[in-house]
């Protein structure tokens, strides 16, 4: 059956509508590398026709709203459907709003495209950063990285210059660089790596950066450290001494130390570069030091070698002459002695009791005319001239001063040298010849030289205080018509709850010693004592009580005691006497008489002469004041 022409006319009209209703096609541009570009670079524009079909299409490009034409611009390539649009070699010109249009056959054309923005920058700049620094020195490992400031998403590779001249790693094992160039390292770097690097940029599409600003590096020879030690000379067992190790090339250093070629690693590895030790054992030692840069493995040489010579501390020896016991008038002298050869000069230091101010500062301390306040302990130092180390203090040397026997004696009732306040007490004078007047006189450190009368009430030779004070503490002494003066005796009025009952007068070699710890009312129901000789405990004791069966001069010193819970009383000094050899001079008379009766006489005169030694100076006395 043959189709008629009608129905097919009809059908193709049908259709018509259908197309206008679709629409023309979109024009799109897309563009390479990417919107933002850099001078220099070769930007590709590309317009497509979204639902083109199969039509073939011819473009059209604008730029600003303009119609772009290449003619006599060398830089725009077109090729013949002008499809693609290449801009060798962009320019700022070149920035602004690219949009192209699709041609077809029977006047049919595509919708404009969207605006598509070209942004062309200058090129961006290549900066050259090192580790660890510009100045390294010879053996350690030196990394330069570049970096494109600006450079967006472009994939870059580098190139390196040094002195201007390209840089290649090709035969140097010591360079090493990673695929894209960006980070070159130079192993154990040598003189010859000094100079000015610095690197560019490349991208796609004939892109690149500007070359980066010189850097300049700098190789040295590995320094080597000094060691100075402070002091220079030997040093004594328990000095310190500081080390240093000096450096001079910079900053930023970590030091390590060695003592006789070991690591002191339990040091503080972030220390400065001193070092403080305390020397305890005599002998050589030897120290060295090296450093290396903070958070970096590269270390300098190490220092030469240091030895410290460490000496036992000397302990002066101490001599006394005439003797430690004397006499009020006396002259003695003290000499301090140390042996060390090492030190040429020595600067001496006497010390008194417990004192820390020294009473002589001269090797050899002389007093003359002692008096009993001179009584106490002494001891010598020394300290180097011009120098830091100085020795052990001496052995303690006990001085006793005494004034002469007299022919009156002071007695104390109650008989002890330490008292409570508001007790009564009762001064007396005996005289074994009843010869004469006595008075009894006080010293204290706030009053002059005063009668009994001016402080007590006087019953012949007797001074009654009825109420103590502490204002009473002071040198009491009897003194007669003639001025002759007993043996002073030193009163403690102590206003605490314990007292020390101790002996007045000195005690006699070979005879026992009894101290009594003594309390205010109520006593303790617990009686124990703690008793001290010269500030060390000598005995602990439950019956409040101490006896020495047999004293001897070396029992002679500075005594108190202590309650656990009432407090402890003041230091009172015990004397002892020595037992002299006795003089028979029956058996002289006997030996000699047969011989000459002219001798015997003679022997009696000096024995009378002896005897008749002037014992009045009343300001020796006065001034004895002996320390509690």
């Amino acid at each position: 059956m043959e189709l008629s022409p009608l129905p097919v006319m009809l059908l193709l009209i049908s259709l018509i509508p259908v197309v206008q209703a679709q629409g023309s096609p979109k024009a799109v541009v897309s563009i390479k590398p990417d919107t933002h570009v850099f001078t220099g670079e070769t930007v590709t524009l590309r317009c497509d026709i979204q639902g083109g079909g199969n039509t073939q299409w011819t473009y059209s490009w604008n730029k600003d709203n303009n119609k772009l034409y290449s003619n006599g611009t060398k830089r725009y390539f077109i090729d013949k459907t002008m499809q693609v649009l290449d801009i060798c070699s962009v320019e700022d010109s070149d920035s602004g709003t690219y949009t192209c249009r699709g041609h077809g056959g029977y006047n049919q054309s595509s919708e404009i495209s969207d605006d598509v923005t070209l942004t062309v920058s200058g090129s961006p700049k290549a900066v050259v950063s090192i580790k660890p620094d510009t100045h390294v020195f010879t053996g350690e490992t030196v990394t330069l990285r570049c970096d494109i400031q600006g450079g967006g998403n472009t994939q870059w590779t580098y190139s390196w210059n040094k002195d201007n001249n390209k840089l290649y790693s090709n035969g140097n094992k010591r360079y090493f660089r990673y695929s894209t160039m960006q980070v070159l390292e130079i192993w154990s770097v040598e003189d010859s790596d000094s100079g000015t690097y610095s690197c560019r940029g490349h991208g796609g599409y004939n892109q690149s950066s500007e070359i980066s600003d010189d850097v300049t590096l700098t190789v040295s020879v590995r320094p080597k450290p000094t060691v100075r030690v402070n002091p220079q000379s030997s040093v004594y067992t328990g000095d310190t001494v500081t080390l240093s190790c000096d450096l001079q090339q910079g900053t930023g250093w970590k030091f390590q130390w060695y003592k006789n070629n070991q690591w002191l690693w339990n040091l503080n590895s972030e220390q400065v570069n001193t070092l403080n030790v305390t020397v305890d054992n005599a002998g050589e030692t030897e120290y060295m030091c090296e450093a290396r840069r903070r958070n970096y493995y590269y270390f300098t040489e190490l220092s030469d070698p240091v030895k410290i010579t460490v000496r036992v501390k000397p302990k002066p020896t101490v001599r006394v002459n005439p003797q430690s016991s004397v006499y009020t008038g006396d002259t003695v002298t003290l000499r301090c002695d140390i042996q060390d050869e090492s030190v040429s000069s020595w600067q001496y230091s006497w010390y008194k009791d417990t004192s820390h101010s020294p009473v002589s500062s001269e090797q050899v301390y002389s007093t003359s005319g002692v008096e009993v306040t001179h009584t106490g302990t002494y001891t010598c130092r020394g300290t180097e001239r011009g120098g830091s180390r100085s020795s052990h203090s001496s052995d303690v040397i006990t001085l006793t001063v005494s004034v002469e026997s007299t022919p009156v004696s002071l007695i104390i009732n109650p008989s002890r040298t330490q008292h409570f306040t508001n007790d009564s007490l009762s001064l007396s004078c005996e005289d074994q010849s009843k010869s004469t007047e006595w008075t009894v006189r006080r010293y204290t450190h706030s009053e002059r030289v005063l009668d009994c009368s001016h402080w007590g009430s006087v019953t012949g030779s007797t001074c009654n205080i009825s109420f103590l004070s502490t204002s009473y503490t002071g040198v009491y002494w009897c003194v007669s018509e003639s001025g002759e003066n007993s043996n002073p005796v030193n009163i403690t009025v102590h206003d605490g709850d314990v007292i020390l009952e101790s002996p007045v007068h000195p005690v006699t070699e070979g005879h026992p010693l009894t101290l009594r710890c003594l309390y205010h009312n109520p006593n303790p129901s617990n009686l124990r004592a703690d008793f001290y000789k010269d500030g060390s405990v000598l005995q602990n004791q439950t019956t409040g009580e101490m006896i020495i069966q047999t004293v001897s001069k070396s029992d002679e010193g500075f005594y108190h005691c202590k309650h656990p819970e009432r407090g402890e009383s003041l230091k009172s000094w015990v004397s002892v006497r020595r037992v002299e050899a006795p003089f028979s001079v029956l058996m002289l008379i006997c030996s000699v008489v047969t011989a000459s009766p002219y001798l015997l006489v003679t022997i009696i005169l000096l024995l009378i002469c002896y005897r008749a030694r002037d014992h009045t100076d009343e300001d020796r006395i006065e001034n004895a004041v002996i320390e509690a």
